[in-house]
Parts: C-alpha cells; sequence; structure tokens
C-alpha cells in the first residue's frame, strides 16, 4: 500500500474503496457507483469471498436479458418477486396512477404504491434499487391495458449518513497534488498517467456536479473517459446519447404535467452531440438559449418559481489531427451550436484532445484507493446549494476585454473549482493561480472559438487571471 493509500484510509475511512477491487468484473452490468456502494455497505476489510456475494446476490437480483423470462415466470408462478433495478416512474394522470417502468423485464406500466413514490421523489428520474413486485391479475378488471404488477416495498441504493464535513476537513491533510490524485482516483482513473494540469482537466469535469447552472463543452478523441464520468459517478445526471430529445422530456410535459430532465437532475449531459437532434427544435433551442442564461423556462403554462439548477454538458467526438484549427473543431458542433449566441453561453470549452486515451487497464485506471463513487456523488450533489462567486470576486482579479457573459462563466467555473479543490479555504496563492489559470483558459477556448466563427462579432482576445493580495 503506498502513502497516499494509507493516507486516504486514514482520514476518509468508511468511504474509502480499493477502486482496483471495484472495477474487477466480479460485479457485472451495473454502475460504478452501485458497486461502491454495495462493497463499502457490506464488505469488510480482508473480506475475500465478499465480492463473490454480492456478485451472486445481483445475478439472484438483476435479470440479464437471457434471464427476464424466467424470472417473469417466476413472478407468474409465486406471485412475488425481489428485483434489483433502476426503476422509474411516470404520471399516467389518464388512469390517476403511477406507472412503474422496470427496464430488466421489458415493462413500462406496472404500479407502486403512492407512498413509495413520495418517499422517494428521484424515481421520477432513475433510481437504483431492490424492489419487491406483486402480482395481482384482478388490476386489470379496475385498470384497463396496464400490465397488473404492483411494487409493494422498495430499499433505495444511495448513500446512508453522509458526513458532509469530512470532505472539507480532510483537505488540510493533503497535498495540492495528492488531492487532485485522490479526486482522479475516485473517478476510477490513474494519475499516474496524467500530467498535473491534465489531472485538473480530468476534475473540471466534475464542476457540473458542485455547481449549479454551468454550461459545459468538451470534443475530444474516443476513449478519453468522456462520458463515463457521468454515468458511472452519480445519480444526480441523465444523459441523452445521440437520438432525438423532445421539449416534454427535457422542460415539461404539457400531458402528463411532469417536470422534465433539467427540473430533476443535477446534470443533463448532451453525448455524441453531432446527432442529437430536437423535436420541435426550434422551440427546444430558443428555451434552451433562455435558460442557459438564468435557469428559468416556460412551457405550456408551467414556468418554475425557483430557477433550475441543473447544469448542461455537451460532449462530443473529434479527429485529433484537426483539433487545433478553430474552424476545423467548430465542423464538429451541430447545428444548433453554430449559434454565436447559443456557443456565448458555454462556461468552458475542455480540449479533450489534451486528454491521453484510456488504453491499458492497469495503467490508465485507478490502482489504489479513492473516494467511494457515491459518496463523492453525495457531497457534490449537496455542495450545489452553496454559491463561492462572492469569494471569487474577493480572490481573483480578472484581466482583459471582458464581457459579462465572460464574467458569469468564469465565476461559475472558479466557484465550482474552490469547492473541489479547496473546500477548506485554505490555499497557497501560487497553486491557486495556477488552477485559477487551467480554468479561466476553458473560457478562452470558447473565445477562440467564437472568433473563428464571427470575427467582427467576437474580436480576438485572451482573459488572464491573477491572486489578489
Amino acid at each position: 500500500m503506498s502513502a497516499l493509500d494509507a493516507k486516504i484510509k486514514r482520514v476518509f475511512g468508511e468511504y474509502a474503496v480499493d477502486k482496483r477491487v471495484a472495477r474487477s468484473g466480479s460485479i457485472p452490468r451495473i454502475p460504478t457507483f452501485i458497486k461502491e456502494y454495495l462493497i463499502t455497505r457490506y464488505c469488510q476489510e480482508g473480506d475475500s469471498r465478499c465480492l463473490e456475494d454480492i456478485a451472486q446476490k445481483v445475478s439472484e437480483l438483476y435479470p440479464d436479458p437471457r434471464s427476464r423470462e424466467r424470472f417473469l415466470g417466476r413472478l407468474k408462478e409465486e406471485g412475488r418477486l425481489k428485483l434489483l433495478d433502476e426503476f422509474r416512474v411516470v404520471v399516467n394522470l389518464k388512469k390517476n396512477a403511477f406507472f412503474l417502468q422496470i427496464p430488466s423485464l421489458n415493462i413500462t406500466d406496472a404500479l407502486v404504491r403512492d407512498d413509495i413514490v413520495r418517499g422517494n421523489e428521484r424515481l421520477y428520474s432513475g433510481l437504483w434499487g431492490v424492489g419487491v413486485l406483486v402480482y395481482e391479475p384482478p388490476l386489470q378488471s379496475r385498470l384497463r391495458d396496464v400490465t397488473p404488477v404492483v411494487m409493494d416495498d422498495f430499499e433505495p441504493f444511495q448513500a446512508y449518513d453522509i458526513d458532509f464535513e469530512l470532505f472539507s476537513d480532510a483537505r488540510g491533510e493533503f497535498t495540492l497534488e495528492e488531492w487532485l490524485s485522490m479526486l482522479v482516483r475516485s473517478m476510477g482513473l490513474n494519475p499516474e498517467a496524467y500530467t498535473l494540469r491534465q489531472r485538473a482537466l480530468l476534475v473540471a469535469r466534475l464542476i457540473p456536479m458542485a455547481e449549479s447552472n454551468v454550461n459545459l463543452l468538451e470534443l475530444g478523441p474516443r476513449a478519453t473517459g468522456k462520458t463515463y464520468t457521468y454515468r458511472e459517478l452519480t445519480y444526480y445526471s441523465r444523459i441523452h446519447s445521440g437520438g432525438t430529445v423532445s421539449p416534454a422530456r427535457l422542460f415539461y410535459d404539457i400531458k402528463s404535467k411532469i417536470p422534465g430532465d433539467l427540473v430533476v437532475n443535477d446534470v443533463v449531459v448532451f453525448d455524441e452531440i453531432n446527432r442529437i437532434k430536437f423535436a420541435s427544435g426550434d422551440e427546444v433551442v430558443a428555451k434552451l438559449k433562455d435558460y442557459m442564461v438564468d435557469g428559468y423556462f416556460e412551457r405550456g403554462g408551467y414556468h418554475p418559481k425557483r430557477p433550475a439548477t441543473c447544469s448542461l454538458v455537451f460532449i462530443g467526438n473529434i479527429d485529433i489531427g484537426e483539433a487545433y484549427r478553430p474552424l476545423a473543431v467548430a465542423s464538429y458542433l451541430p447545428a444548433f451550436m453554430h449559434d454565436t449566441a447559443f456557443l456565448d453561453r458555454i462556461h468552458g470549452f475542455l480540449h479533450g484532445w489534451e486528454l491521453p486515451k484510456i488504453m491499458k487497464s492497469d495503467e490508465h485506471l485507478a490502482q489504489g484507493y479513492g473516494i467511494a463513487a457515491d459518496y463523492l456523488a453525495e457531497v457534490l450533489h449537496e455542495y450545489r446549494n452553496v454559491s463561492l462567486e462572492q469569494e471569487v470576486d474577493e480572490v481573483f482579479e480578472l484581466e482583459g476585454r471582458l464581457t459579462i457573459r465572460d464574467e458569469k462563466a468564469i465565476k461559475k467555473l472558479l466557484s465550482g473549482a474552490l469547492k473541489l479543490l479547496f473546500p477548506n479555504r485554505e490555499y497557497d496563492k501560487s497553486e491557486l493561480e495556477s488552477i485559477a489559470t487551467a480554468l479561466v483558459d476553458l473560457r478562452n477556448n470558447v473565445s477562440q472559438l467564437l472568433t473563428a466563427m464571427s470575427p467582427r462579432e467576437f474580436p480576438e482576445k485572451k482573459i488572464k487571471v491573477r491572486v489578489r493580495g
């Protein structure tokens, strides 16, 4: 065990997890944050059989496509079935019912007890856990065209009894380089495969999880872990991978009166953005542009009394040979992002080609201890309730021809960075300045794209940052 391993274990205790063990193939088909939840909750140090026991339990509770009919058969014959899945609830007003989606059984219209929904509101956007399903054929006489299955009990899989203050208290035990390495490990990657600047860029992917209403763009080669960060590390995200996205799904469903993804998630990710299409495209783009300014939107008479806080992340693949020519980079953007007014609302543009591809697991994936993903997800979720933009004003001074949108973007990025890298609010001036410079460059990258696309409207400029005092 390395000195960093020992320190992470000592400082974080039950929230520390061996990332090499967590990424083993022993527990297949479930997200990393669920694996690590199970490991930290049920495994003791040195228990070599624990992973086998968890894998066995998962196989008993979570059907793969080949065993779907067998599970359905058990439900029919026994009338009751315990099932692991990412359950999701939708509201059907015509039938005055909550409909339960059970992906592993390919069921979209089961039922669920009202009190379960009230106690687990994240079911609206999808929540992993173990549910008890009851088969009730008489239901079809009362509710036609529904699957006569009711969720009678539910145990959500999420972190319990979180010590949020531990994250900030622990920071004083680590140097900045150690802390960056710990965060990169917690993301499932091996910090030794990355330079210090590259580690900072990796951690920048976490900013939309820790800071509300951050809009981030990342273009880069395939296999650099872009989507992995948001899929595997948090249950507060929603990923749209290509395909068509409707305004009902994104903002508000007028028919069912269900708030959309922007209301119920911390982060919405548009993956493979050149393949994303919007139903009612003009409406969605116009509403997105408004939303990206202040978090407000209105649809069908619905307008939240408070702004939504969901951050937006736009991800795309790019051929590395063309990466350094801004106009060539712009050609990879979808049509709706060729609108400079839209692009100017992006706070930071992460050059993914600066990061190496993830190749051999023993070189690029985490080898030692890090923070359990479910604990980190809860900490970042909690941090979204706090803004450090006022502290950013007090600590940093910006230089250059800044617009109001430049200022807002940089404040958002730096606020998120302070939460992640200096949660105890103690920092060395030179360290803070180097991190701030890397983040301000994310906004400069947006400016370069805007200049390439419309040089008259957006003349070339470079924003600089320094630490006051």
